[in-house]
């Protein structure tokens, strides 16, 4: 029934919509995924894919709402712009890391985090070590602990971040 409303407004709005692109993603333990969807295009009855994750706007989101394959995602984006970085400034400067690496780098490890909220340990850790790795990039940092380095560059955590931005949207909420 919401196939055949959906299908009327894209007709209303002159929105057509190609049912080969469509695919459909069933959330939570109990999913249903035996259930087949369909859809009208050009008098042809088209059954849709199910997929087990889908990508929508850059943030993939998977049957469980889990988000491990995006953050691993964004991980990935994030090393290879720091090993880009790495690769062509040799002997890199406070002013000219920070610059490069809150361009680059963090906002890879940030992209959407509103959306993909993460909450387990294990992805903290991981999103962290980034930074991590990356403040040791500056030669008369490098052998200071994470924290001093974080201090010596005036960054905070990606935590501590998140965490604040978190704060920020619950008060515009709030006010509205």
């Amino acid at each position: 029934m919401s196939l055949s409303k959906l299908r009327d407004w894209s007709k209303t709005w002159l929105l057509s919509l190609n049912a080969q692109k469509c695919k459909v993603v069933s959330y939570g333990r109990h999913a249903d995924t035996n259930y087949k969807y369909k859809m009208i295009q050009q008098d042809q009855i088209i059954e849709l894919d199910h997929e087990d994750h889908i990508k929508d706007l850059g943030v993939i989101f998977d049957g469980n709402l889990d988000f491990g394959m995006h953050i691993a995602e964004r991980i990935n984006k994030a090393y290879s712009m720091l090993w880009l970085i790495k690769r062509n400034f040799k002997d890199i400067g406070r002013e000219a890391f920070l610059l490069l690496y809150k361009h680059l780098v963090r906002s890879h490890l940030e992209y959407c985090n509103s959306v993909w909220a993460v909450y387990k340990k294990a992805y903290i850790d991981k999103l962290e070590k980034v930074q991590k790795r990356a403040t040791k990039m500056i030669p008369k940092l490098r052998k200071m602990h994470y924290l001093d380095r974080l201090k010596q560059l005036n960054l905070p955590t990606l935590t501590y971040r998140r965490s604040r931005g978190d704060r920020n949207v619950q008060a515009l909420n709030r006010n509205i």
